[in-house]
């Protein structure tokens, strides 16, 4: 199971009912956990924290900005915190068995959904940023509100991804990206009138000042009281405990000592465990030592792939060739997204490096979409075998039953030829990164090719086999053919990769 944590960032912090009806609208949605939700009134801001399996947080995702667009109006809204939407920020982080590439396919399909349904102005940032210019969620968001609402469209820089170039009168627009774990870590130095030192402090620890360069810091009055407010954007190597050791130590160096500081939603354990190791000088501390990770790590859920292959073996008709069929192509998405991933960022390849970054996240989200369709083939199956059990006693009920049985048949074979079409793609991105790609990974691109072909040949039998019984089969004749059509583009591809493969490995 790929698991995709997700942070929407939503500009209210007051009213807790709210608060309260986005973080339900998020939990409503089937497999979606909310996990916590942080709301502060001087910033006027709350931060909800969910996880899902990657098939349903776009869904999520989208319920919780659905929700703060029918309640928060941004011309009403004030706070300390800067703002651009009722939705402001919507990051994916990977998880468990996902990566960034997933997080970034993701990260465009929201986007998509969120202007073309809700008629928002959306901004891709961080690792899904389309520019330079908006990798940076600061210079996104520049001017605010306001500031976006008189400039969106009239420059390359505020022209944005998806939705119109017009700000929603209430809901603003929204940044969505992709990011590594990003902790919320805030400082506190005493009294109000220490406001100055905390501004200082804040410049001196952030990154664009030349401070720490995985630290954004400002200096905020929270309840009375001087606030350094940072989020750390990469706790591997701009650990906690530096950032507090750099904090107390610029703000002692100004005559002021930290009071107490606190995280807003949640943490990685490595965080907190590097920090208690270094406090108390515990040398080669490693986080397998802790009790409650080798607990999890013992009894941990979801399918295994032994466990997929023997439910395939059970006598059991799901998941039968189609769900095979589409777990193949996935595979050989993972292999391409793999190649591409050796290739980026190396000198040799530099002249395809974007290519391979591009075709990174494509070959994560057909992986994805396989990965839905290995379930999806076995509903569909479920479905047919509900009609045929349908009663037909009378005429009309024989006529109704036939009826169901063709419908479910159509949706049988339009699934698995979803699954065919995903699979001919997949095929082309194998020929790529065996064309452009590492040569030393040649031969996963071969592989790559294989399992898509495959997986395009094993679903197309599927759709011919549910159209061949249908009563009137001239009603899926143009499914049949798609398919066919599918299988020999993916075999030819196939066979132009495996000849690059061979010639190259002698």
């Amino acid at each position: 199971m790929k698991l995709i944590e997700c942070v929407p960032n939503f500009s209210e912090g007051r009213r807790p009912e709210v608060v309260a009806a986005i973080r339900d609208a998020i939990a409503g949605v089937a497999g979606a956990h909310v996990l916590d939700a942080s709301a502060d009134a001087s910033h006027n801001r709350c931060v909800i924290t969910f996880a899902a399996p990657i098939e349903h947080v776009v869904d999520a995702a989208f319920a919780g900005i659905r929700k703060a667009h029918e309640l928060i109006d941004l011309t009403t809204h004030s706070g300390e915190h800067p703002r651009m939407g009722a939705t402001d920020v919507v990051p994916f982080i990977p998880l468990e068995g996902s990566t960034m590439e997933d997080c970034i396919a993701l990260a465009r399909q929201l986007g998509e959904r969120v202007g073309r349904e809700l008629s928002i102005p959306v901004f891709l940032y961080e690792r899904a940023a389309t520019r330079p210019d908006r990798e940076n969620l600061a210079d996104v968001r520049r001017g605010e509100f306001e500031g976006i609402r008189d400039e969106i469209g009239k420059t390359p820089q505020r022209t944005p991804d998806f939705g119109p170039s017009a700000v929603h009168a209430t809901a603003g627009a929204v940044a969505i990206g992709a990011r590594p774990f990003l902790v919320a870590y805030n400082v506190y130095l005493g009294p109000a009138s220490n406001m100055p030192v905390a501004k200082e402090v804040a410049k001196a620890l952030r990154g664009s000042s030349g401070g720490l360069r995985y630290v954004k810091a400002m200096g905020f009055e929270v309840d009375g009281q001087a606030q350094v407010s940072m989020n750390l954007v990469d706790t591997e190597k701009t650990p906690l405990h530096r950032v507090f050791d750099m904090v107390k130590m610029e703000a002692e160096a100004r005559g002021v000592s930290p009071t107490w500081s606190e995280i807003i939603g949640l943490v990685p354990e490595r965080a907190l465990f590097d920090a208690a190791a270094r406090h108390i000088q515990l040398r080669d501390f490693t986080p397998e030592l802790v009790l409650d990770r080798k607990v999890r790590a013992a009894i941990s859920g979801g399918e295994s792939l032994s466990g997929f292959v023997g439910s395939v073996a059970s006598a059991s008709p799901t998941p039968g060739g189609g769900s095979v069929a589409a777990h193949a192509g996935a595979l050989g998405a993972a292999l391409a997204q793999m190649v591409a991933g050796l290739t980026a960022g190396r000198k040799k390849y530099v002249a395809v490096d974007a290519e391979m970054r591009d075709l990174a996240v494509r070959a994560a989200a057909l992986g994805n979409t396989l990965s839905i369709l290995v379930a999806r083939d076995a509903s569909a199956y479920a479905i047919v075998a509900a009609a045929y059990k349908l009663p037909a006693e009378t005429d009309a009920e024989q006529a109704d039953k036939m009826a169901r049985i063709d419908d479910a048949l159509i949706h049988a074979a339009e699934v698995p030829l979803e699954t065919t079409r995903a699979c001919a793609a997949v095929a082309e991105l194998a020929l790529v990164v065996a064309e452009r790609g590492n040569t030393n990974a040649v031969s996963d691109a071969g592989v790559a090719a294989l399992m898509a072909e495959a997986g395009c040949v094993g679903s197309a039998y599927n759709v011919r086999i549910n159209v061949a019984s249908l009563t009137d089969k001239a009603r899926g004749a143009a499914l049949a053919e798609e398919a066919l059509r599918l299988v020999a583009q993916a075999k030819e591809i196939s066979r132009r990769t495996l000849e690059l493969v061979d010639r190259a490995i002698g």
